[in-house]
């Protein structure tokens, strides 16, 4: 049997509902073919026990690899309190479902226990999709944690509420909110992967002049509400409490670095009570930040753009099921255009392929190959899954 994929969503008020909702959507769509894995964007506003329950009565065994989200995307649009569930089935297909616990203090650690666990290596040829808590790791480290191997990497920080700290990931039989969650698919299976973004710098930028840890402190001798307060008006305390310190996610920085081409997008999760920048990657002192602004016909032409290099990245091979990870900067700038994002990948993928994904916190990106892992912020991450050898 070739490769085959279907999705479904449910939205519900009662989270095990959803979740057992599209899992049956996605099963009466898979012609009595066993799935091999599932693949699922919960709503962070259901309780993950709750989730994981009602997948369970409609999935049995099935290895299940998912995250929480600030938004669940499928092939109608974007949803909000939804579950939205892929499931993939093939011949000569294997899915591998992995757990580690992972924090910002052994974030590293936890990437090798979940490498060990999927069985990653240098002769692994398959994708491997990685989750992990969007507010207390530190997702650089967590890229330069993992092995080596010609695989394709999609993952994310999981979204969810910022201001109560809670997002969850889930593998399997294990669930929370502070693991490590990773599916490897390998066998009879290739997949393409690319990001794009459509933030640009306005013009405004200034050095980075104080950090603790995660938090970027000062911009310029200031602290960075201020700075924010200057260059948008309210006032530096309006930017310190919701909603502007939550929609400081719309203005990230552009971070500069010394033989590097272009600007690494850094996105802080809110501004805190005391003016500075939680992020979820460390940021050096010293560093100039540019300010970048977004926009929806940027964003529109970097979905396209990505959607297609991951088409392209299949070799010929027929597209079978597309997963999309975009950053909660797109849902914010698309409020007024919901689904608009959906529509532009659709335009290059075709209205037939399934299609799944999320809102996050952070994205990470491989393509397959000898490519580095990446830890990105306000990008879309598109994974391409095809069945080897099809053209």
């Amino acid at each position: 049997m070739a490769l085959h994929a279907a999705v479904g969503q449910a939205t519900d008020l009662d989270g095990r509902e959803a979740a057992s909702q599209a899992a049956q959507l996605a099963l009466t769509q898979m012609d009595a073919a066993r799935p091999v894995a599932a693949i699922v964007f919960a709503s962070h506003e259901y309780e993950v026990q709750a989730v994981q329950s009602g997948l369970a009565a409609r999935l049995g065994d099935t290895p299940v690899f998912g995250f929480s989200t600030a938004g669940e995307l499928s092939s109608g649009g974007r949803g909000r309190r939804s579950v939205v569930v892929a499931l993939v089935a093939g011949d000569g297909l294997a899915g591998r479902v992995g757990w580690a616990q992972g924090n910002a203090e052994n974030g590293g650690r936890g990437i090798e226990e979940l490498s060990a666990a999927l069985g990653l290596g240098a002769n692994s040829h398959g994708a491997l999709l990685l989750a992990g808590p969007g507010l207390t790791l530190n997702g650089d480290a967590l890229g330069a944690a993992l092995p080596p191997g010609d695989y394709a990497l999609a993952g994310a920080l999981a979204g969810g509420d910022v201001r109560r700290g809670h997002t969850f990931q889930i593998a399997g039989g294990q669930a929370g909110g502070n693991g490590l969650a990773g599916l490897y698919l390998g066998g009879n299976v290739t997949a393409g992967v690319a990001s794009g973004h459509g933030w640009r710098s306005v013009g405004a930028y200034f050095k980075i002049t104080g950090t603790r840890g995660a938090w970027v402190r000062m911009l310029d001798g200031k602290p960075a509400s201020e700075t924010y307060a200057s260059l948008f008006g309210h006032s530096a305390r309006d930017w310190a409490f919701p909603p502007l310190n939550e929609m400081v996610r719309l203005y990230p920085l552009g971070l500069e670095a010394d033989g590097v081409e272009g600007l690494n997008v850094r996105t802080p999760l809110q501004v805190e009570p005391d003016g500075s920048l939680r992020m979820n990657a460390l940021v050096a002192e010293s560093t100039m930040a540019h300010l970048l602004v977004g926009s929806t016909e940027a964003c529109l032409t970097a979905a396209r753009d990505a959607a297609g290099r991951a088409l392209k990245a299949l070799g010929g091979a027929k597209p079978r099921l597309a997963i999309v990870l975009a950053d909660v900067g797109w849902e914010m700038l698309f409020r007024g255009q919901p689904g608009a994002e959906v529509g532009a990948l659709r335009d290059v993928l075709g209205p037939d392929v399934p299609l799944a994904g999320g809102y996050t916190l952070g994205q990470f990106a491989r393509p397959g190959g000898d490519g580095l892992p990446q830890f990105l912020n306000q990008q879309m991450v598109v994974l391409v899954l095809g069945e080897k050898g099809e053209v």
